[in-house]
């Protein structure tokens, strides 16, 4: 009986030992969970104002990223933080904000000691995002994620490029008249930009003069609309929003603007 007792416990100990070995193989051992623990506290939780930031906080190669004002607020800038939304800013490595927003010393004031204040440059232009987000990347310390999407970013804004200019009326680049903060849609649709107008409403000396441009499209800004710009000139509105949705997808903006612009220029 004593034998059988002894035999028992040595192959008890064995399992066990069989056990952890093919834990620590599989990546499911106690080695492998702490590196997993290590690998998730060495990401950087990034906190943002909107979606914008967020966007390019996630192209630059962000995981952990947090939101404060809600996609659903049209225009982002009027949003008052709640002390919920300061309170995550308190617990973050980097704040992204822009410099127009209104309550970016509310942010400021709110980041904890080791959180990093970042001023993003807001603007869909791709020179400018290709350089936020790889400026980004670098202080993230995801290079690679960024480089990565950089590349896909290039082949795709090509893509819709060819796809819009496809649809130029009679093979000729449009004429258009852009809000200041919608430019960029013109660069993505190769169109002509006769005039700009914005932030400010359009006076009727600006009206006129717009107007006489005789302008094809027209670009307005969907979170500053002032309803039609130029109601008299014949020329096609098109709505072009600036912020991605909740999926931080900034893609999608462009897929976004090319259809609409597709659509102004009577092709689906």
């Amino acid at each position: 009986m004593a034998r059988t007792r002894v035999r028992i416990t040595s192959l008890l100990t064995l399992s066990a030992a069989l056990a952890l070995v093919t834990g620590c193989a599989d990546g499911t051992g106690p080695k492998a969970a702490d590196d997993a623990r290590a690998a998730a506290k060495d990401k950087p939780v990034v906190v943002v104002t909107t979606t914008w930031e967020g966007a390019l906080a996630k192209a630059a190669g962000a995981e952990d990223v947090k939101v404060i004002v809600p996609q659903s607020v049209h225009h982002a800038p009027d949003y008052d933080p709640k002390p919920s939304d300061l309170a995550a800013v308190a617990e973050a490595d980097f704040v992204l904000y822009a410099p127009f927003e209104p309550y970016a010393a509310k942010i400021k004031e709110a980041a904890g000691s080791g959180a990093r204040l970042v001023e993003v440059d807001l603007d869909n232009d791709p020179a400018k995002v290709r350089a936020e987000v790889g400026e980004l990347g670098a202080l993230f310390g995801t290079e690679d994620a960024a480089t990565k999407w950089k590349a896909g970013f290039d082949t795709e804004y090509d893509r819709l490029n060819k796809d819009v200019q496809g649809a130029w009326p009679g093979g000729k680049a449009p004429s258009v008249v852009s809000q200041v903060f919608t430019t960029w849609a013109a660069t993505l649709a190769g169109a002509t930009v006769a005039g700009t107008y914005g932030p400010e409403a359009v006076t009727p000396a600006q009206l006129a003069e717009l107007s006489a441009k005789q302008p094809s499209l027209v670009l307005d800004n969907a979170h500053m609309s002032t309803g039609t710009v130029l109601p008299d000139s014949g020329a096609e509105q098109v709505d072009i929003v600036n912020y991605p949705g909740d999926d931080l997808d900034l893609l999608s903006v462009y897929r976004n603007a090319a259809t609409e612009l597709k659509k102004a220029m009577g092709t689906s």
